[in-house]
């Protein structure tokens, strides 16, 4: 029997390869969406809920609106160019070196690991002493994880307010062109 996470891994890199080798654009931008929908998969599996819903929400909600949104105002299929070997070079090596940085690491789930020995146990007696909550997962996100998401929302809306820019002035460029 093959584990669920080794079909949801080969989904998803079967998935890129073939983002990566698509030129009709409009595809390639509902299967990054897919793509998402995948990696949300595989975060609940790993019981990274919150990670999940953000990535189902953002990745596949709104990335995929913002990447339509764009194609609406572009041509729909993107122009061949010539094969380029240094990308695939950096990111062969930058995967290589992350991979290689992750063989020290402990086994996922490990209780023995670092992380169950340094920050738990202050979380587990600061969520009722500190803020009066019962719920400890509730008293992580809302206290001790808040600025991290509102970072996370910082970034995002930035984003947004970056790509909504760059698509008002490419529009106001071709209204010039076309008079």
């Amino acid at each position: 029997m093959v584990p669920i996470e080794f079909l949801l891994i080969s989904f998803l890199v079967v998935t890129a390869l073939v983002i990566s080798r698509m030129n009709y654009l409009f595809a390639a931008a509902m299967l990054t969406g897919i793509f998402s929908l995948l990696s949300a998969g595989l975060f609940t599996l790993m019981d990274a809920v919150d990670v999940a819903f953000t990535e189902a929400a953002v990745g596949a909600g709104v990335s995929t609106i913002l990447m339509l949104g764009t194609l609406s105002l572009t041509v729909r299929e993107e122009r061949e160019k010539p094969l380029r070997v240094l990308p695939f070079l950096i990111v062969l090596l930058t995967g290589g070196a992350l991979f290689f940085g992750t063989l020290d690491m402990p086994a996922y789930g490990d209780p023995d690991a670092p992380i169950h020995h340094y920050l738990a146990p202050d979380y587990i007696e600061g969520a009722e002493t500190e803020f009066g909550l019962p719920n400890i997962v509730t008293a992580i996100l809302a206290s001790y994880r808040g600025f991290d998401t509102l970072g996370e929302t910082a970034v995002i809306f930035t984003a947004a307010l970056g790509v909504m820019a760059l698509l008002a002035s490419s529009r106001g460029k071709r209204a010039k062109e076309e008079e």
